[in-house]
């Protein structure tokens, strides 16, 4: 073991709160989002579906690089309006754009769970006199949700990968602060430790999130009266799986 360890897993771990609050920020943007996109896209309003397409084919279809630079550099100079004065700015831009970005993916993932929910149920539902709203939050959702789970999964897995592009715009995470370490020629040789290092890092993130996710997956079965799986508990030590 290389005697600097410590401190690449100091500078390392420097940055570790900023990849926290921009993969849990962007998370939590992803979700509402998704959602709200999701719904409205199979709204029967040409209006509302034309706009939400719009939104999702315009951040799904463009680069999340230019996306960041876009609203940390070219918002600015447009509007006069800037967040990125300071570490913490340029972070609430990087979470606005982690949560537009991947929200556009999770509309489809919301749409798609929403669409497979049997049409007999739904009809079920008419037929007691349910309203509309009543037949989306007590019938739809609740069996959507458990369809749409692994792929939010996948998705915030993505997300928090993604995190790392936030050292284009300076922001002091994981990345940023490790890579800083590769202008030193002392630690030049211990490249491959230091991004080693980083990689577990990551890992140890994506995991947390599988298992927690792994955890609402079993709540929303039982939910809905399904036979909770074991094997998807078991199965939680797997990033993705």
């Amino acid at each position: 073991m290389s005697s600097n360890f410590s401190i690449y897993l100091d500078r390392v771990l420097e940055g570790l709160p900023f990849t926290v609050w921009a993969a849990v920020g962007g998370i939590a943007l992803t979700v509402v989002l998704s959602f709200a996109a999701g719904i409205a896209m199979l709204s029967p309003s040409l209006p509302v579906r034309f706009v939400t397409r719009l939104y999702v084919e315009g951040f799904r279809g463009s680069s999340e690089v230019v996306q960041l630079f876009f609203f940390a550099v070219a918002i600015p100079i447009f509007f006069g309006v800037s967040l990125g004065a300071t570490a913490k700015g340029l972070l609430v831009i990087g979470i606005i754009v982690l949560g537009l970005n991947h929200g556009a993916y999770g509309a489809e993932i919301v749409r798609g769970a929403i669409r497979s929910v049997p049409q007999a149920q739904v009809e079920a539902a008419i037929a007691v006199n349910l309203s509309p709203a009543q037949r989306m939050w007590r019938v739809i959702l609740p069996q959507a949700v458990v369809e749409m789970l692994p792929s939010f999964n996948n998705l915030f897995i993505q997300l928090v990968k993604a995190t790392a592009l936030l050292s284009f715009i300076a922001v002091p995470e994981v990345f940023k602060k490790a890579d800083e370490l590769r202008a030193v020629p002392a630690f030049s040789r211990e490249l491959g430790l230091i991004y080693g290092i980083q990689l577990v890092v990551y890992l140890l993130i994506a995991v947390a999130i599988t298992l927690i996710m792994r955890v609402l997956e079993w709540l929303a079965a039982r939910r809905v009266g399904r036979r909770p799986k074991r094997a998807s508990i078991r199965l939680s030590a797997r990033v993705g799986v």
